[in-house]
């Protein structure tokens, strides 16, 4: 596997993985901050309006000509969270003019278009244009809406702001209503102002270029306003659990949603998070898992039951598709699945296919560019030691004894239950 270089051009980190695999060059510029409920609505949203036009391409049209200029360049860009960061990300892939007859200089020309959206937007009098605004707070609206029309999402969301009270964690990625409802062209300028001056900035970039030349880009058109120190960013704390708690909703639906939440008191980049990742591949993460065996084929108690592990903050989540007449069943054999894998009813069987399964789709996501620029982000802010193949040598190395001990910390912490509506 390529090792990936990493240095400073001034305020911005950034880490070259030379690979001759690919045609193309990716470069995948991520901004972090501390998720906030007073920022996270403007940052959502920032990413769409700064596509909207630049001074250099004053509409998303000509951006798009731009793009299509490159050899048919590739751009997206978007807000998530992880942990309890909220990252900005803008990621442009562009074929590498080496493998080309026409020596246009693409790779610059793609980077300069990123830095021309990022650092040089459509605005004026430090405010972005208000019908820009205006018509991204409209289509923003429509997305966080649609959590509320897609019952998993909503479930998921209301489990995290019950079981996460008064930690960051409960912040939803997109924001809110109320926050957006608030927004215009200044205040969205000032919060993209903001991030410039204080977001923890990583530049990644992946193709058959060298790290002298990347360095050349960042320092050639990459010029940042005068930046105050980066964020701070603490990593998410480990909260004891007392008692569990429950929360039953009811709602117009046919198909009830059960979702449980536990602690897991294991992070990424932890001694023990790769005996956490078998443990819930063995648990509930694929289709040969207790969870989907035991309680969606042999009981019938659910259209579809799994579990994921939240790896930068330490929970782990169980979802489930039930009849909403079969909760306290569906709850029982939930509960009995995780007792087993306390005591160690599993197999070393179990355990060599699910490390397979890991390390297939750890191979396979590192074979795109996107995929191995994400596990690279992720290890970096998750504190993960080592290269990626360490990774893989130490799933590898994990026991049985291994998943046991680390069975034995998950605490339960909510179960949240969306049932329909009885008929009376």
């Amino acid at each position: 596997m390529e090792q990936m270089t990493s240095f400073h051009s001034g305020p911005i980190h950034t880490h070259v993985i030379p690979s001759t695999t690919f045609k193309t060059t990716t470069f995948v510029l991520q901004m972090r901050a501390p998720l906030e409920e007073e920022t996270a609505t403007e940052r959502a949203l920032l990413p769409q309006v700064l596509q909207r036009g630049t001074k250099h391409f004053p509409s998303r049209l000509h951006i798009q000509g731009a793009l299509e200029e490159l050899y048919g360049a590739s751009f997206h860009a978007d807000t998530v969270k992880k942990g309890e960061s909220h990252v900005m990300t803008f990621r442009i892939e562009v074929a590498n003019e080496a493998y080309l007859k026409d020596q246009t200089p693409l790779t610059e020309r793609a980077f300069k278009l990123l830095s021309s959206i990022l650092l040089h937007p459509d605005s004026a009098d430090h405010a972005f244009k208000d019908d820009y605004v205006k018509e991204e707070i409209r289509n923003h609206k429509q997305k966080i809406e649609a959590i509320y029309d897609d019952k998993m999402r909503y479930a998921n969301m209301r489990l995290t702001q019950e079981m996460c009270q008064d930690e960051p964690f409960a912040i939803q990625a997109l924001g809110t209503l109320e926050r957006l409802e608030k927004i215009n062209g200044a205040s969205l300028y000032k919060a993209y102002h903001q991030a410039l001056l204080h977001d923890q900035l990583d530049l990644f970039v992946m193709g058959d270029i060298q790290k002298e030349e990347v360095d050349r880009l960042v320092t050639s058109f990459f010029t940042l306003p005068v930046r105050h120190d980066a964020h701070s960013i603490k990593a998410p704390s480990s909260k004891q659990i007392d008692s569990a708690k429950e929360l039953i909703e009811e709602q117009e639906i046919k198909q009830a949603k059960l979702h449980i939440g536990f602690r897991t008191h294991t992070r990424y980049g932890d001694e023990d998070y790769f005996a956490l990742q078998v443990f819930n591949g063995i648990f509930g993460g694929f289709s040969h898992s207790k969870l989907f065996i035991n309680v969606r084929e042999k009981a019938s108690l659910a259209y579809y039951a799994a579990s994921r592990v939240e790896s930068q903050k330490g929970l782990l989540i169980v979802l489930a598709g039930i009849d909403s007449s079969k909760f306290d069943e569906a709850t029982t054999i939930i509960h009995k699945q995780m007792e087993d894998m306390r005591s160690g009813s599993f197999t070393e069987d179990d355990l060599a296919q699910t490390k397979s399964v890991l390390r297939n789709q750890i191979l396979e996501t590192i074979d795109v560019p996107r995929g191995r620029i994400e596990l690279e982000y992720q290890h970096l802010i998750g504190g993960g030691k080592g290269s990626l193949d360490d990774i893989l040598q130490g799933l590898e190395q994990v026991t049985m004894e291994d998943v046991i001990k680390v069975a034995a910390k998950i605490q339960l912490d909510t179960t949240y239950f969306l049932k329909g509506k009885e008929v009376s």
